[in-house]
């Protein structure tokens, strides 16, 4: 891995600062070298919103993003602001609910039920978490037990069982299972 990047993109409010946040956070606890920087519009809930990391074996001459190399994207202006910055080749999830016309290109594409597993966990915000997951299981960019180290050292205590219970479903449902059952 000498440089990859790696964009959670949505709108603003789906705790995608967050969930970047926790993978930076796991990428460190494995001995990883990792840049986060992040952009929102003004708007509070439901404008154009990312947070980005590059990773690299050394320290990265440039911290931001060039060339996507994985984008998770939560939402379709998320999803369609930034495929203009995707290498080809890239990995790209999408939420199967909240992205309805997939991106076009030479990508791997994976339509996910994000949002849809989320909710079947008991709460719609926790897809930030689903979606780190499925990015960590189909990239093996970071191991699942330093990414759930990092979620319990970054979420609050009274909702870190609900976030783990979130990741184990992103891990899940890349391999093709289905953790839970909708309610």
């Amino acid at each position: 891995m000498a440089r990859t990047e790696i964009r959670l993109a949505g709108s603003g409010g789906q705790g995608l600062i967050l969930g970047m946040h926790i993978l930076f956070r796991a990428l460190g606890i494995e001995g990883k070298r990792a840049a986060q920087s992040q952009s929102y519009e003004p708007t509070s809930r439901g404008g154009f919103c990312y947070s980005d990391l590059v990773v690299s074996d050394d320290a990265a001459g440039y911290p931001l993003v060039t060339g996507l190399d994985m984008i998770a994207g939560l939402s379709q202006i998320g999803v369609d602001r930034s495929m203009a910055m995707a290498k080809a080749g890239s990995l790209v999830l999408i939420d199967e609910r909240l992205v309805p016309r997939p991106p076009e290109g030479l990508h791997d594409l994976h339509i996910l039920p994000i949002t849809t597993r989320a909710i079947a966990l008991g709460s719609a915000r926790v897809a930030n978490i689903v979606a780190l997951g499925a990015l960590a299981r189909l990239s093996g960019v970071v191991s699942k037990d330093a990414l759930m180290e990092a979620v319990r050292l970054e979420t609050p205590k009274k909702f870190a069982e609900l976030n783990l219970a979130a990741l184990e479903e992103g891990f899940a449902l890349q391999a093709g299972v289905v953790a839970t059952e909708p309610a």
